[in-house]
């Protein structure tokens, strides 16, 4: 199989832009699709998006982070139903396009176990279902709560609805069903019936769905429970949440479970025990999919041994154990009618290519990305040319190719702006002064200025993952800023004094009333207190990302720390500099724009202006607090009872932070055959150092005992540990 995609970018400060702005996009995509019901881009052409972010993680891992940006699930749940608190977490799974990349899965896994080449490696392979996903909660054998996934850690209560889906028991059957049991899988409706329900649709002058994938989440999540019960929906069970026991220690064994309990599973679940046997198993199901009855969009592959799965954990939003095999990509035929040219919240300028509309796999393309001007140039792509479009396994959609033998005799090389079309400022490709290297991405450089740059700031702002504030979508900003109202982001928590001291009162305008606005301000105030790592998050600082922003959040805990040593970073010298550069997957890039940020007088004000708007607390714990909770804990030498990889997740899962460098900040340092320089500083500055069995107590709950003498300030630290 070939990789369906080509066309990377060269280098690290070439790519960021990039992977910034599509997980931007796929924010927005998340609401429309898992919340609304109504996508604005075909599954595919979302899953397209995904992937491009996978592919420039992998090109370029400093990209790549525990809560990457493009890997946010769902979206926060409807107001129109009530909502439920997942005891454990709904989380997605990474995708995987070419046959390599499912080796290199297999291998991955074995890495992070210390498995060698040789050793067993059972990993299930099964359809992965195109519908909505489920929780169905079970106590005492008894169905009492049905959710919809939401943003994966709260969703929709959809129990009364789920009731009447005749493939899910009421009751589970057998003498071994746990005494809780919450059984995930995926609602979905079948080809034939999707067929009927749209005749039924249009025969009342309806709209059709679009497919059987949003006519089985729109049956699901109907708010008369009558309209679900006629609609034909079926349900595969192929996960569990939270559970008093399990009674298998395999999926597969799980697998086996569900059915004899009375669920539906599905049949062409197959247990793989190589790389090669996961293609073959792929390809044979690649093979049935039109023949089958549903709709699927690839093969997940799951590591049996539930151990191993325990092992494994997560990373960001997706467990390491499992992954999605997606189908390749289609393409279509179409020409090149314009190239537009948008403006983003950091003042990259970014060609779109509009196209004339084209059908791809079911789904009209109208639209398509061009990255940048190097990519224009390199594929020689000029307006009036006939193209071909590829969508799925690519950022979505992507000009593959040109077809030059149908070229106009009048098409002309594309020249790109060199002023913003926005506000008319210069627009310029940066220098690195390290590299010597152009930047390939050219910016406005009217900064707060550019009225397109602080429209999608602001827009950032407010989004899911920064602020979440409802009722501020991006008509609402691109309003409020056009009429001067928002101009900066602290302007948002003033606005319902100001809007009470004019004379002109929002709920008096156009398309607003007493009540859309009392809804705004309420879901205004409702953010004046946000934690650490998503206050940083908004304020749309380079290379400050959600991982970032956590690392930031968890190292520094508050915004006046995080302030101080991004002001004092600005001497490369000095103990803030290195203090960034210790943070484990903080590169010099971010130490850099952090710096740049606080240098600047108009993001201090606005900064201060924030925090004297809003309260800013301390990031979530990622799991109860434990000896280490907070703990900055350094690795050095071997491991051998762990994988180092396996090490720092775990110590990251029980709330610490680890370190690539030893300093008088790191708490615990664990050392192992091979240690050199780093434990040799730890001893000279008292810290306390332990072996891999006593680091592996002490992350068990059991206090450490020392690895040889201790003195006054080591027993001071493991006291302060304790």
């Amino acid at each position: 199989m070939t990789d369906p995609l080509p066309d990377l970018p060269a280098t690290l400060r070439q790519a960021r832009p990039e992977h910034a702005r599509i997980a931007a996009e796929v924010a927005v995509h998340d609401l429309a699709y898992h919340r609304d019901d109504a996508p604005t881009v075909s599954d595919a052409d979302y899953d397209a998006l995904k992937r491009r972010l996978l592919a420039l993680e992998a090109a370029f891992p400093k990209l790549a982070a525990p809560a990457g940006p493009g890997s946010q699930v769902g979206a926060k749940p409807s107001e129109k139903f009530g909502s439920i608190r997942h005891a454990v977490p709904m989380l997605s799974l990474g995708n995987v396009f070419a046959d390599e990349d499912v080796a290199e899965f297999d291998a991955r896994v074995r890495r992070f176990l210390g498995l060698g080449p040789e050793a067993p490696l059972a990993i299930t392979a099964e359809p992965k279902i195109d519908g909505l996903s489920c929780s169905l909660r079970y106590e005492g054998g008894r169905l009492v709560q049905a959710a919809t996934r939401g943003d994966g850690f709260e969703g929709e209560d959809v129990t009364a609805n789920v009731r009447t889906v005749g493939a899910i028991p009421d009751a589970l059957a057998g003498g071994d069903v746990p005494a809780v049991l919450e059984v995930r899988g995926e609602v979905f409706m079948e080809k034939p019936d999707f067929a009927a329900l749209n005749a039924r649709v249009v025969a009342a002058g309806r709209a059709p769905f679009a497919n059987p994938r949003n006519a089985a989440a729109g049956s699901l999540r109907q708010l008369d429970p009558a309209v679900t019960a006629q609609r034909p929906l079926k349900f595969f069970a192929y996960a569990w949440g939270e559970h008093s026991a399990l009674p298998a220690a395999t999926q597969s064994g799980m697998i086996a479970a569900f059915r004899r309990f009375g669920l539906p599973t599905n049949p062409l679940t197959h247990l793989c025990l190589s790389a090669e046997e996961l293609l073959a198993r792929y390809r044979a199901i690649e093979a049935r999919r039109a023949a089958l009855p549903y709709d699927i969009d690839g093969v997940v592959y799951k590591v049996d041994d539930l151990r191993y799965q325990e092992r494994l954990g997560f990373v960001s939003r997706a467990p390491r154990w499992a992954v999605a095999h997606k189908f390749p990509a289609e393409r279509a035929t179409t020409t090149l009618l314009a190239i537009d040219i948008q403006v983003g919240r950091t003042g990259a300028l970014t060609p779109v290519a509009k196209l004339a509309p084209v059908t791809v796999g079911g789904v009209v393309v109208e639209n398509a990305t061009l990255h940048n001007e190097d990519e224009i140039a390199r594929k020689d792509v000029r307006v009036g040319d006939t193209v071909r479009v590829q969508r799925a396994g690519d950022v979505i959609p992507q000009i593959v190719e040109v077809v030059l033998e149908k070229r106009p005799a009048d098409a002309a090389p594309f020249r790109f702006p060199d002023a913003c079309p926005a506000c008319g400022s210069a627009a310029v490709r940066g220098v690195d002064e390290k590299t010597g290297e152009a930047d390939v991405v050219r910016r406005c450089t009217g900064g707060i200025h550019c009225p397109a740059q602080a429209v999608e700031r602001l827009r950032h702002f407010v989004s899911r993952n920064a602020f979440d504030i409802e009722g501020l979508g991006e008509k609402q900003i691109a309003l409020f800023h056009a009429e001067g109202m928002i101009r900066t982001p602290s302007d948002i928590f003033t606005l319902q004094d100001r809007d009470a001291a004019g004379l002109t009162r929002l709920a008096n305008r156009d398309g607003f009333g007493d009540v859309s606005v009392r809804n705004l301000f309420g879901a205004i105030a409702a953010r004046r207190r946000v934690p650490l790592n998503r206050f940083l998050f908004a304020l749309g600082i380079r290379r400050i990302g959600e991982t970032n922003s956590k690392r930031l959040a968890r190292h520094f805990g508050t915004p006046e720390a995080v302030a101080a040593a991004g002001t004092a970073a600005a001497d490369a010298a000095s103990d803030a500099w290195a203090e960034l550069r210790a943070i484990d997957g903080f590169g010099d890039a971010a130490a850099e724009t952090l710096a740049e940020f606080f240098a600047d007088a108009d993001n201090r004000a606005e900064w201060d202006r924030l925090l004297a708007q809003v309260a800013v607390e301390p990031m979530a714990a990622a799991a109860a607090a434990s000896a280490i909770t907070g703990k900055v804990i350094v690795f050095t030498g071997s491991l051998e009872r762990m994988t180092r990889d396996e090490a720092k997740a775990r110590a990251e899962a029980l709330g610490a932070k680890v370190s690539g460098s030893v300093s008088k900040k790191t708490d615990i340092v664990v050392v192992g055959p091979g240690a050199g320089s780093k434990e040799k500083k730890a001893r000279e500055l008292g810290l306390h150092v332990v072996t891999e069995d006593e680091w592996l107590a002490l992350a068990d709950g059991t206090p450490p005992q020392s690895s040889g003498d201790t003195t006054e300030e080591q027993d001071a630290t493991l006291a302060a540990v304790d």
